[in-house]
């Protein structure tokens, strides 16, 4: 049995986490559960010299910012940390975890802080990742998201912020699996929801019986939705059911394209908040005809397409072959191929030298994954463009990012703000504006 004391405390902060923040003879504690302006008690779990990290055992006096969490999996389920806050309160708090890493992190602060782009706080995930366990002794089959702070599975029978075509069919999901002839050896459901069409890759360890593609092939009937198979790595998904079906897309109305994807590429999470996204980044970089501008770590072409429709001339770098692919496609496909090239390269070994190789641009995006894009930035010379728009996923390497920029490489940050892709959680998307002369 635990010895660990109960204390009381009042909550001063959010973390980039979501979790609540205060100071307790001396030490950081960061609060699971808990909100800023509420007296609670806690107890630590996790005891370290200079901080602790604690689960709330009681709330004495709750902030008005407190709303009862809708989906009955809160609390045990990891893929929410934040439904317990107001909708607007989280978008405010995330606004203030991107100000505190620029400040705290990179010694910076943004000339103007963008309004929050913001859309709706449910059904929005188009694409998850759903594990499956085969537990016995938990009844079977279970398929969700990881509990938090565990490597078990949350069973689940829904998902708010999936769409509600895809929760509605989570029990069904579940119940094919189980029929399957090895529900042990199908550790992983991969959702990818384009536009009228769904596709569920099922990850598979050894090959379908034809008694499972029966029915996996009526599953497909039945829902309405495409059945993919992957034996291996992302490159090894095929679609199974239907067997003749139109791909995956999405389209960025706005700007007149259409973007081809397979179910295993990489494309945002969310497609409202994309689309409003990119109109604010088109916005800041005001592409014009007759420019040459750099699209880094360019994936499909999600930025791409939109500014050579624009009619700059675009230059897109990206570490996948397969990306690089699909994006050349995509140019094809919506008749811009004249006015885009795209080149496989690995942008985080980037050089001086190999950044110079790109040519001349005028202008340059950068939208890289969490681990940011220190190589980029440290490898640009008095010859790099003098405006960026740097699209970020993680507040912490983008401070650290903008350090280098503005203390190092002479940009000023001229703007910043959060895009509230993930709603309830604590995932902070935002895009910042640099400028030298």
């Amino acid at each position: 049995m635990s010895t660990t004391p109960v204390r009381e405390t009042v909550i001063e902060s959010l973390d980039h986490d979501g979790r609540g923040v205060a100071h307790v003879d001396g030490k950081t504690i960061f609060i699971e559960g808990a909100l800023p302006g509420e007296r609670v008690e806690f107890v630590a779990y996790k005891i370290k010299p200079r901080f602790e990290v604690a689960d709330v055992v009681r709330i004495i006096e709750p902030s008005a910012q407190r709303v009862s969490p809708p989906c009955p999996h809160f609390g045990v389920c990891g893929g929410c940390s934040m439904q317990h806050l107001e909708a607007t309160a989280q978008v405010a708090a995330k606004q203030r975890v991107l100000e505190n890493a620029l400040w705290h992190l990179g010694r910076v602060r943004a000339d103007v802080l963008y309004p929050p782009i913001v859309g709706p706080a449910w059904g929005y995930r188009y694409r998850a990742r759903l594990t499956v366990r085969h537990v016995p002794s938990k009844g079977g089959v279970l398929i969700g998201f990881h509990e938090r702070r565990s490597s078990y599975v949350a069973p689940m029978d829904e998902c708010a912020i999936l769409p509600p075509h895809v929760s509605a069919m989570v029990p069904r999901l579940r119940s094919l699996v189980a029929h399957l002839s090895a529900p042990d050896r199908l550790p992983q459901i991969e959702i990818a929801v384009g536009e009228g069409l769904t596709a569920l890759v099922f990850r598979h360890l050894q090959p379908f019986t034809a008694a499972d593609e029966t029915l996996l092939a009526a599953f497909a009937r039945d829902e309405g939705v495409q059945v993919w198979g992957q034996l291996s790595g992302p490159d090894s998904a095929r679609r199974l059911f239907p067997a003749e079906a139109p791909g995956l897309a999405y389209t960025l109305p706005e700007f007149g394209v259409s973007m081809a994807f397979r179910p295993t590429d990489f494309t945002q999470v969310n497609m409202g908040i994309n689309r409003l996204l990119m109109r604010r980044a088109m916005q800041l970089l005001d592409p014009r005809p007759g420019e040459r501008i750099a699209d880094l770590f360019c994936g499909l072409g999600n930025f791409s397409l939109p500014i050579a429709k624009a009619g700059a001339r675009v230059v897109g770098v990206e570490g996948s072959d397969a990306l690089v692919r699909r994006a050349g496609e995509n140019a094809r496909a919506n008749g811009l191929e004249a006015r885009s090239e795209f080149y496989a390269a690995n942008l985080f070994e980037a050089t001086e030298d190999s950044v110079a190789a790109l040519g001349h641009l005028d202008k340059m995006l950068i939208d890289p994954p969490r681990e940011g894009a220190i190589a980029v930035v440290k490898a640009l010379g008095a010859s790099a463009p003098p405006r960026i728009v740097y699209v970020s996923c993680n507040p912490a390497t983008l401070a650290r990012d903008t350090a280098v920029l503005v203390h190092e490489k002479g940009y000023r940050l001229k703007g910043a703000g959060i895009a509230n892709m993930f709603p309830q959680t604590s995932h902070v998307e935002s895009i910042a504006l640099f400028e030298r002369d």
